[in-house]
């Protein structure tokens, strides 16, 4: 069980950081299109600003299960 939650701390600090940047590909891709308007650049940066605390605590929560804080007795 603890070698699980190992692997899945590299699986949480792989996907803050590639959920964000997904996050940010699809904003600029749907910002960019001719029928956007300032709400939807307003809704994006918000929805952007708002999952970064987000990620960057997936990052912390993997990086801790990765090593071994959260190991328990077996």
């Amino acid at each position: 069980m603890n070698q699980m939650k190992r692997f899945l701390g590299l699986v949480w600090m792989l996907l803050g950081p590639l959920v964000l940047l997904f996050l940010i590909y699809e904003a600029i891709k749907k910002n960019t299109l001719e029928t956007s308007t300032s709400n939807d650049l307003l809704q994006w940066g918000i929805i952007i600003t708002i999952f970064i605390p987000i990620a960057v605590g997936l990052i912390l929560f993997g990086y801790y299960a990765w090593r071994g804080a959260y190991d328990g007795e077996e």
